[in-house]
Parts: structure tokens; C-alpha cells; sequence
């Protein structure tokens, strides 16, 4: 039997508001790498004109070529802020990829000296991560001789830190929760949203860093760092020198937590897998 030849269907293009050539997203590929560190393939196109256009509309400009001229310009410069803010992913929910925090709670018993327990969330996104991470920790640790527990979060975007502050969720956020945290740890307002309580956020300081800026201002060590879900938009130079960074910023029997999808055995230098996606210090020569 004679096959029917494949059905060619016409590619349709969409008309767009503004024109968004292919060097226009080459010189927003070229700033969005240098200031964040983030890798966009060609693939990104449509993504990074959704994100954008409203910016364009809002500024009353001609288009992204105008656009990326007054990123360019010096009275762009607060303008960047809102620009990075468009391009960077939040995707984050309580407990994301949840076999992380039973080995986290595992691993801060074992510090419990006494001392202070201290982790940093590296990106840290609205702030439902550093939320678990505070409610693991108290879960781990009976009140009477709970370790002071301090969290870092931060985060490149602006808008989603402001979220993380003020603690409050949407009703389906919050029932994503394990059973009987909700009750414990958030109240319920009058518009049926969720708050964290004071015991939750008095733990958590939101501060804004650039995870590829060239020094952090970060003079304390940690003895567990989480950094998921970032690292996969940049590229593997960046990557290792974000890790080289992240080494003596951890004690030395920490650990470091990355994402589902994130490999990092390139850099078997500063850091060995320990478990699923978790990292310790590798040994030194």
C-alpha cells in the first residue's frame, strides 16, 4: 500500500504590536547575560516578547529597538531593575521537590550544638521556600531546646522579595501545605489569604543580591545553603564560578541543595554529590 505523503501545513505567523527582529533580541540576549547571568537560546523569542511588551506600552515607546536604546541610555537605569524583573522565572510553590527537606531536617539535628543554626536561600523567589525551610527547621527541634535559627533569602527580583516580606499567600498556595501546618504557622486573613506568623518571619531576613555580581556582601558562613532552580539558565562557566564562590561561604561539614535538573559534576573541584541533588565540600587534594 502506497503511503500518503506527510500533510505540509503552512506556517502561521502571528502579527505582533511591535516589531521584534532577530538582532533586537540578540542585543536584549547580550544585557540580560552580562546583568544576570542568564543564558537565553533562540528558542526564548516569544518568551522574552510576552515579558516585555508591557514595558514597551507602558514607556509609550516605538518599539524593542527604542526600548533597548533607553536600557542603554542613562536615563534608563531604574529602568533595569524593571527589566530583569520581567525576565527572571519564579515558578516556586511550599515544599517544592520535597525529598530535600526530611534530609535537611536530618542534617540540622546534627548541628544542634547549642549554637546557632544559619542557611541561606539563594533564590529565594515570593518566599515560599525560605517558608519551608523555617518550618522544617522548628519542626525538627523540640521548643525547648530549639538552636537560634537564622535564614538568608535572597533574590534578583525585586517584586518577588516584597511577596517573601510580607508573608502572605493565596488560600490555594497555603493548601499545598503538609497537614496541620497551615494552622500552625500561618493566620488566616479577612480576605481569606494566609500570613505567615511572626514565629516564621521574625526568622527570615529578604535582601536583594545578583547571584553573578563580582563580590557579595555577605560576611557570615552557613551551614546550609540552597540554591535550586537558578543555576539551569546560566551557562557552565558561570555556573563554576557562582559554586567557587559559594565553597568558602559554607562550613565545612554543610551542605548545598540544587535543583531536580541541575548537574554540577564539572565541578568536582569545590564540590562532591553527597545524595539527590545535594553537595558537600569536595576533599582537598
Amino acid at each position: 500500500m502506497n503511503k500518503l505523503p506527510p500533510i505540509q501545513l503552512p506556517k502561521i505567523e502571528f502579527a505582533r504590536e511591535f516589531s521584534f527582529s532577530d538582532a533586537d533580541f540578540e542585543r536584549v540576549r547580550k544585557i540580560i547575560y552580562k546583568e544576570a547571568g542568564i543564558s537565553l537560546n533562540p528558542s526564548k523569542k516569544d518568551m522574552v516578547y510576552g515579558r516585555l511588551v508591557r514595558r514597551i506600552r507602558d514607556l509609550k515607546l516605538a518599539g524593542f529597538a527604542a526600548y533597548v536604546d533607553f536600557l542603554e541610555s542613562p536615563s534608563g537605569k531604574r529602568e533595569f531593575e524593571l527589566f530583569v524583573n520581567a525576565l527572571t522565572t519564579n515558578l516556586t510553590f511550599f515544599f517544592r521537590e520535597e525529598h530535600h527537606f526530611p534530609i535537611l531536617a536530618e542534617h540540622l539535628k546534627k548541628k544542634n550544638n547549642g549554637g546557632k543554626i544559619s542557611i541561606w536561600c539563594s533564590a529565594a523567589s515570593t518566599g515560599e521556600e525560605p517558608y519551608s525551610l523555617a518550618m522544617t527547621a522548628l519542626e525538627a527541634f523540640p521548643a525547648a531546646s530549639r538552636p537560634q535559627i537564622t535564614i538568608l533569602a535572597t533574590d534578583l527580583d525585586t517584586s518577588v522579595l516584597e511577596t517573601g516580606k510580607t508573608g502572605i499567600y493565596s488560600a490555594d498556595k497555603v493548601a499545598r501545605l503538609p497537614a496541620g501546618h497551615a494552622a500552625k504557622y500561618f493566620d488566616k486573613l479577612p480576605d481569606g489569604s494566609y500570613q505567615a506568623k511572626p514565629v516564621l518571619r521574625n526568622m527570615i531576613t529578604f535582601s536583594r543580591l545578583n547571584l553573578i555580581d563580582a563580590s557579595w556582601p555577605i560576611r557570615e558562613t552557613f551551614d546550609v545553603i540552597f540554591c535550586r532552580n537558578v543555576m539551569i539558565y546560566f551557562d557552565r562557566e558561570t555556573q563554576h564560578k557562582v559554586l567557587k564562590k559559594f565553597a568558602p561561604l559554607l562550613k565545612p561539614d554543610g551542605l548545598l541543595f540544587v535543583g531536580h535538573s541541575e548537574n554540577f559534576y564539572f565541578a568536582s573541584d569545590v564540590f562532591r554529590l553527597k545524595g539527590k541533588t545535594v553537595y558537600e565540600h569536595a576533599p582537598k587534594a
